[in-house]
Formats: structure tokens, sequence, C-alpha cells
């Protein structure tokens, strides 16, 4: 096989080293290889990613690596030993940016830290993607997506007020905190580089960089207000606003609806539409029980329908009822299917894999996956 090259995406000529292991990293420098750059992956040999054995596996392919490491290339170096940090070094040399997920301070211990890359390549960029940063009392402590939720204040704003915090179904600070920040904080620096000429080290903190989500509410924090999970307006405060269960499937499988009728224009539109215009006063509960009697009186009213009914009768409407889709839902919704963002894969081992699709859409610059996720060493007889 020759060697293979990015052939489209807003940032070809880009070429990246992902030394990064698990998700946060490997997600963020996919995206960022979809969209052109030569993304390389650079494993030491002894202590590859050990994402590659997380199950489920197809023919020993494990799904996860495969999700998360499409258009990129494969090389092994041991970067624990004087030849590969050589090999490294030579590496960082033809490079524009070094994607790395460490512990502060391990690849300095290596000889393989930004200041030493940067004498090497004075427009070399790392993009250090932690739990905590470089600096603070936390920094060098071990943690996960959740811990991150935790101290960052979001966990405590998720779920129902009368039960503890509930666990989100997705990896909010690994993937809003370390991907999107991760490729945020490359495209900044490689910007700032076409004015200064030089490099830097970007510090890319999951939980400082999941804060943000915090905005809404820290707003009415600052305002002087108390916000309690599950009582904001946007998170269960109101009945115009929410999840309702639907009227099951004939097979029994409960099903539900999210109505989104925000704005008076719509939530007027909607109690007239059924029937109800003495609830157009459920926009401003005044108490908690209130709002529970509100909600209640919603919810026998969607046990009524199905939720293909309700889809149909709110998009006939225009009233902001969509469906809370399953994950087996995906691949036959009309708009994520024309927008493509479900995709197959087709792997040399694993064979025919689905997958999410590539999230921004460019007209000049198409970017779209440019080749399965490699196998551990497969560009190694390559001169990269």
């Amino acid at each position: 096989m020759t060697d293979r090259k990015p052939t489209t995406g807003p940032l070809m000529g880009l070429r990246i080293l992902d030394l990064t292991r698990l998700l946060p990293g490997p997600l963020g420098t996919m995206l960022m290889a979809d969209m052109g750059a030569e993304v390389i992956r650079v494993e030491n040999p002894n202590s590859p990613d050990y994402v590659r054995m997380f199950p489920p596996h197809i023919e020993g392919e494990s799904v996860n690596y495969l999700m998360y490491n499409r258009s990129k290339k494969s090389v092994l170096i041991d970067y624990q030993t004087p030849d590969g940090q050589a090999a490294f070094m030579d590496l960082v040399a033809t490079a524009d940016v070094v994607v790395e997920q460490f512990r502060p301070g391990y690849l300095d211990r290596l000889g393989l830290g930004y200041e030493t890359a940067r004498a090497r390549n004075p427009r070399i960029i790392y993009v250090s993607v932690t739990g905590y940063g470089q600096t603070g009392p936390y920094a060098h402590l071990a943690g996960h997506d959740l811990n991150y939720l935790g101290i960052s204040g979001v966990l405590g704003l998720t779920g129902n007020p009368a039960d503890a915090p509930a666990l989100p179904g997705v990896q909010l600070a690994d993937i809003a905190g370390g991907s999107y920040g991760c490729v945020m904080g490359t495209l900044a620096a490689v910007y700032a580089r076409e004015r200064t000429g030089e490099g830097q080290h970007v510090d890319v903190s999951m939980t400082d960089a999941v804060m943000p989500l915090l905005s809404v509410a820290y707003s009415l924090f600052a305002g002087g207000m108390n916000p309690q999970r599950g009582q904001m307006p946007l998170s269960g405060g109101l009945p115009n606003y929410g999840v309702y269960p639907t009227k099951p499937e004939p097979d029994g499988r409960a099903r539900y609806v999210v109505l989104g009728a925000l704005e008076p224009k719509f939530w007027l539109k909607f109690c007239n539409l059924i029937g109800k215009p003495d609830w157009m006063g459920f926009m401003l509960p005044q108490t908690p029980d209130e709002l529970a009697a509100y909600k209640t009186q919603l919810q026998s009213l969607f046990l009524e329908r199905t939720q293909a009914e309700w889809v149909q009768f709110g998009t006939e409407h225009d009233l902001l009822i969509t469906p809370v889709h399953d994950l087996a839902d995906l691949s036959a919704d009309p708009h994520l299917t024309a927008r493509n963002m479900i995709l197959t894969e087709h792997h040399p081992v694993a064979g025919s894999v689905p997958s999410i699709g590539v999230p921004l859409k460019f007209s000049g610059t198409p970017a779209r996956p440019a080749w399965p996720a490699p196998q551990l060493g497969e560009d190694d007889s390559h001169d990269i």
C-alpha cells in the first residue's frame, strides 16, 4: 500500500501527531482528520492504546477503537527509549501539532515536552488534554468524565430535584470538554501562528472546558437566584418545555416526545389546537405544586396518542414536537440520513460497521472520512 494522504477538507496540509488514548483526544484528532488533517497516531508497541481491548468486538476489532480513529495513520514508536525519542523528535520536526493526553510533566521527563520540541521546531504547537489542566492543586490527580462534571458544577444541576444528581447518558466532559476543546485549541493556535510565526503550548482542561455549559445556570446565580437541579426554566421548571411519555407501542414499548413550545406563540398555538386555550397560563407556574399539576395534565394528554402521531401533529403545525430516539432509530430518521450523520464504514477486518458522520459541512472544501481506523502500526513501512 502506498503512503495515504487526505484528499479533501479544510485542514488539508496540517500535520498532527496524536499521542492520545481512550476517548477525548482520539475523537478530537479524528474530527480534524475527517476535515483533511494528516493525523499520525503514535503508539508505544509495549503499551498501545488500551481502548483497542474494550468490548464490543467485531472479528477481533474493538468497535470503540474503530469509532474514534478513522482517517488516521498508525505508527509504532517506543518513545521511552533513546532511539524512539529520537525518532519521535524527527517527526516533530515535520509536524504542525502534537496532541497528548498524559499527566502534566510526563513528556518532559522523557525529554519530549514542549520546550524540547520547540527548540527543534519553533512552529510546533503542543495541545495537552487533561482532566484538570497543567496547573492548579488538582493538576496531577487522576480523574474521569464524571469527576470533572462533579467538580465543574454540571453534575449537580443534572436530574430531578427529589433525586440524587443523575449520570448523563453521554460523556459530556470527555467530548464537549476534551474532544471539542482539543479541536478549538488546536485551530486557534494554528491561526495565531499565522500572525506570530511561532507555535505555543495549549492547555486544555476538561473541567475548565465543560464549564461554559453552565452559562445559563450561572447567569441566574450571578443575578441573585439559586438555581436548583430540575427546577430551572430549561431543565424541568416549565411544563411547556420537557419530555413526555406517549401511548405505548403495540409491542408495549415505551416511547417519548420532546415538547419545546418555549415561546408564547408556539404554546398558544399548541393550546388552541388541542382545544385547551385555558392552558395558556401553564407557561408561568407560580409554585412547585402548580408545576407538578400542570405536568400531570400534559402527561395525560400525551398518553392519548402514539409517538408517531404526536410527531406528525407537531410537524404539520410547526409545534416543536420531536421524537426521543433510541439509537436503533437514528439510521431511519430522514433528516439524519439526508445529513449523512449515520455512515457505514468498510473495515478490512471488521467488515461493514455503522458510525457517526462528520458534523460540520463545508461548501468549498467538503469534509468526509478518508479511510477506516488503521491497524496497529499499519503505516510503519512508509516514509512519513
